[in-house]
């Protein structure tokens, strides 16, 4: 009997502990195909509704790490801030200089080769700097932002990364590359250069998040997986693209239309991708894939952000959830500005309230930052004469989803509560059949003792 009970415990936790010793990252990469070791796992990802903000993935977001050349983007956002405050443009010439020459031929750190004299357009810097992650384009884009001050730039970028919201965030090099790399062409002097760059997943979101909403036209620099500069000069160059999630590349997906990679010692293989389908646009981060040691790292980290882009559209909708112009909300009527959207499991629907002049959205889902929203500010034009009617609505809404919300939880846990009742029943049955078992022996040995009586 103890045999039997132990190997049927053996057949029911395999039927369903994997589902909880397993890692979910690797099983869902493995399920769309791809080949992965665990040795490659990132350390760190996280995926964001790139319109709401909303995170849908998210494992380890706020370890510290280096994030290598995906520094650039925080560059290159603040050329497009430059931009748009209009003190250049990307048609803005830049001519190269003996340093910038200089810096394009050090080995050691990704370049491409710029030619002192040469005038090359913001434009071009910025496709440079983008795609085949050129250092030397990222330090002229530096110099033109700082007039050729290496603290102001550093100064002002960790400035930036402060008003977005990225809380765990240091700068000591616009690139990615240690100060220390460029042999002295780039010098800040109240920055150690020896530093890697830090932030977390979750800070290269929040930046993501707010280049694509406040300067879009980056997408137009990141979403050819070749791209030529210098067309019909002395100075073409072609450049593909390290980020093989880009239709057409290696591991390319539908959609995908940026956004930049990054790798170095210190941080292994990381890269940021952003994905549009119909409309609906996600933001996936993957940091610390592989070790520095094997190279293929720049392969392995987008099989786990293909997987995670897809996990994202199979499980979550973007949905309109009131129209713009007057709407009753939590039992008062509203003024919206614009149409409001949210980003929820698919087949639910959020929770509406309002709170100091904002319509607020209950996702159940968490922000990628506080100081993303979601939800939109209102204008309040009157109570609603039918608030009671909408109030108790609303109240029995909120009971039925909050039981709905326990059944899906207890759901969650019914194989474990299978196992404890078949343990409990094989416990129960082991008891009795030992009981009986002791009863027959009993009456066997008193049946003996009578014989033996009897023979006296």
């Amino acid at each position: 009997m103890k045999k039997f009970i132990l190997l049927s415990c053996v057949f029911l936790l395999s039927i369903f502990s994997p589902s909880v010793r397993a890692d979910e990252l690797l099983d869902l990469t493995r399920a769309e195909g791809y080949e992965v070791s665990d040795i490659n796992r990132p350390k760190s990802s996280i995926v964001i509704d790139a319109h709401t903000g909303t995170i849908v993935w998210q494992d380890n977001v706020d370890e510290v790490r280096d994030p290598a050349s995906m520094s650039k983007v925080l560059t290159l956002y603040m050329t497009y801030q430059a931009i748009e405050a209009g003190t250049i443009s990307e048609d803005t010439l830049v001519r190269a200089t003996e340093s910038d020459q200089a810096i394009a031929g050090i080995y050691a750190i990704s370049n491409n080769a710029i030619v002192a004299g040469v005038d090359y357009t913001v434009s071009e810097l910025i496709t440079m700097t983008a795609v085949p992650s050129s250092n030397v384009a990222t330090i002229m884009l530096a110099n033109l932002l700082s007039n050729n001050d290496p603290d102001a730039f550093m100064d002002q970028m960790n400035a930036v990364s402060q008003e977005l919201g990225m809380t765990n965030s240091y700068w000591f090099n616009p690139s990615g590359a240690a100060a220390s790399s460029f042999e002295g062409y780039y010098n800040p002097t109240r920055y150690d250069l020896y530093s890697a760059n830090q932030t977390t997943a979750r800070d290269m979101a929040i930046l993501t998040y707010h280049f694509l909403k406040d300067y879009p036209e980056i997408l137009e620099h990141t979403k050819h997986p070749v791209v030529t500069v210098k067309a019909g000069t002395p100075y073409e160059e072609t450049f593909e693209t390290y980020n093989y999630s880009l239709p057409g590349a290696l591991y390319g997906i539908e959609g995908v239309d940026g956004l930049k990679t990054g790798s170095s010692p210190r941080g292994a293989f990381n890269y940021i991708a952003t994905v549009n389908r119909n409309g609906q646009r996600f933001i996936t981060v993957i940091m610390g894939v592989g070790s520095w040691e094997d190279q293929n790292g720049e392969y392995y980290r987008h099989p786990f952000g293909n997987a995670l882009m897809e996990k994202a559209y199979a499980e979550f909708d973007y949905q309109k959830v009131l129209a713009a112009g007057q709407q009753e909300v939590d039992g008062q009527v509203v003024n919206l500005e614009a149409d409001l959207y949210a980003t929820v499991p698919k087949g639910s629907s959020p929770n509406l309230s309002i709170a100091d002049g904002r319509v607020v959205l209950d996702t159940g889902l968490e922000q990628v930052s506080p100081m993303i929203a979601a939800g939109q500010a209102v204008e309040v034009v009157s109570n609603s004469a039918s608030s009671g009617t909408s109030s108790q609505t609303e109240t029995q809404a909120t009971l039925a989803s909050g039981m709905l919300d326990q059944v899906k939880q207890w759901l969650a846990y019914w194989p474990w509560l299978l196992i404890l009742i078949f343990l409990i029943l094989m416990g129960m049955l082991h008891h009795v059949l030992n009981r009986n078992r002791r009863k027959r022996k009993q009456s066997q040995e008193s049946g003996q003792r009578s014989r033996r009586n009897r023979r006296r």
